[in-house]
């Protein structure tokens, strides 16, 4: 029986080592980019299944509205454009503070492993080169890992402002279609 349960957790092997070797706050960087990630499944989620349905609905009370092209009229579909858009928009900022605190965290995690390397140094009776290159290796990596996760976050949110930006123009352009499908019904 106890090979059935390190057999469950051997996946965890890896990442345990990899917390030894870049300490306490890779664990909050990893948790970080736990949270970026899920966020950008959730919005991966929004876009494909509840956006499309808002945006169907939206088109519907639009094209079934009497009056497209009044001054409040055109105010009034600026104005459901916009809050659908800002729905789309929502976790954004929230995405972009998660990114600017990885590479922060990161070297948090670097200081903390210096003072760790350094106090080590002082304490110990040989001052060895390979031990403080080793030191200094792993006090990197927490580093390495904020800016890679950071870099991965800017690309996705990078990646979904030009989704919103398409999004909107469709939007808007659907809009408009539709008010024009509506005014030719009307004319014949």
């Amino acid at each position: 029986m106890p090979f059935l349960v390190d057999a469950r957790w051997i996946w965890a092997e890896p990442l345990q080592r990899l917390v030894e070797a870049g300490g306490a706050v890779l664990v909050g960087i990893m948790l970080v980019a736990a949270l970026l990630f899920t966020l950008t499944l959730e919005r991966w989620w929004y876009f494909r299944v509840t956006w499309r349905a808002e945006r169907r609905t939206l088109l519907r009370r639009w094209s079934e509205r009497q009056d497209h092209a009044s001054w409040s009229a055109r105010s009034l579909r600026e104005v459901w454009s916009r809050e659908l858009v800002a729905r789309l928009r929502r976790p954004l900022p929230w995405m972009k503070l998660l990114v600017v605190l990885c590479p922060l965290l990161g070297l948090l995690g670097t200081v903390t492993g210096m003072i760790v390397v350094f106090d080590g140094l002082a304490l110990s009776e040989t001052h060895q080169a390979r031990a403080m290159a080793d030191g200094v290796a792993r006090a990197t990596l927490p580093t390495l890992t904020g800016m890679a996760v950071a870099v991965a976050g800017l690309l996705v949110i990078s990646r979904m402002e030009v989704i919103i930006r398409r999004e909107r123009q469709r939007l808007q352009d659907r809009l408009a279609r539709a008010a024009e499908v509506k005014g030719e019904e009307r004319d014949a």
